[in-house]
C-alpha cells in the first residue's frame, strides 16, 4: 500500500475514534510564543517536550536548519502574522547539535539534482537569472552561527514590534538539553 492510502486509512480511524478531541484548542497560543526549530525528525516530539510545551502553547514554524534566509520571506511572514493577528509575544530561534545544514554541499546537492532529472539547462537559466544557487542552498559552518544570524534578522526586521523578545538557543538532539546563544530580553523595550 501507498504511503498516501496507509494516511487516509489511518485518517478514517482516527475520525471514527474521535482522536481529535485531545488536540482541540484555539489559534492563539496559550504562552504567547512563536518558535523557529529545524525540521530535524529527531525534533518532533522531543523539542516541545524539551522546552514544556504542549499543543495549543505555541506557534511552530520548521524549516531546514531553522534559518531566516530572506527579511521578507515566508518564515517571517509566519512570525509577523503570529505576532500581529496570533498575539504571540517572544520567538525563540532553536537550532540543534549534528544538524545537516551544517554539511550541506551545494555543489553536491545540484549533482543530485541533476541525477534525479534536473536539466543543467534549467540550473544555467537560474544563475543567468541572478540566482546564486550555491549561496541559496548554504547551510552555516556552525549551528550557533546560523541561530544567531536568523536571530539578528528577526529582531532588526523593520516590522517587528521593540517589545517582542527574539531569543536563540540551541538543542542537542539526543537528550533534550538547551543552551540560550541569545537571549532577547535585554534588547527589548516598551515602545
Amino acid at each position: 500500500m501507498s504511503r498516501l492510502y496507509e494516511i487516509m486509512e489511518h485518517n478514517q480511524q482516527f475520525l471514527e475514534q474521535k482522536g481529535y478531541e485531545r488536540f482541540q484548542t484555539t489559534k492563539f497560543p496559550d504562552k504567547g510564543l512563536v518558535v523557529l526549530s529545524c525540521m530535524d525528525t529527531r525534533l518532533v516530539e522531543l523539542l516541545p517536550n524539551a522546552m514544556n510545551l504542549k499543543n495549543g502553547d505555541f506557534k511552530l514554524i520548521k524549516n531546514a536548519g531553522a534559518i531566516v534566509s530572506h527579511p521578507f520571506g515566508s518564515i517571517m511572514r509566519s512570525i509577523l502574522v503570529a505576532i500581529y493577528e496570533l498575539n504571540a509575544k517572544e520567538v525563540c530561534v532553536v537550532g540543534h547539535h549534528d544538524c545537516g545544514m551544517s554539511a550541506v554541499n551545494p555543489d553536491g546537492m545540484m549533482e543530485k539534482m541533476v541525477e534525479q532529472g534536473i536539466s543543467e539547462e534549467t540550473i544555467h537559466v537560474l544563475e543567468n537569472a541572478g540566482v546564486d544557487l550555491r549561496k541559496w542552498l548554504k547551510g552555516f559552518n556552525h549551528v550557533a552561527d546560523g541561530v544567531k544570524n536568523s536571530v539578528h534578522m528577526i529582531r532588526n526586521h523593520p516590522l517587528l514590534p521593540k517589545r517582542v523578545a527574539v531569543h536563540g538557543l540551541i538543542i542537542e538532539p539526543h537528550t533534550g538539553k538547551l543552551e540560550i546563544v541569545e537571549d532577547g530580553y535585554p534588547h527589548v523595550s516598551n515602545r
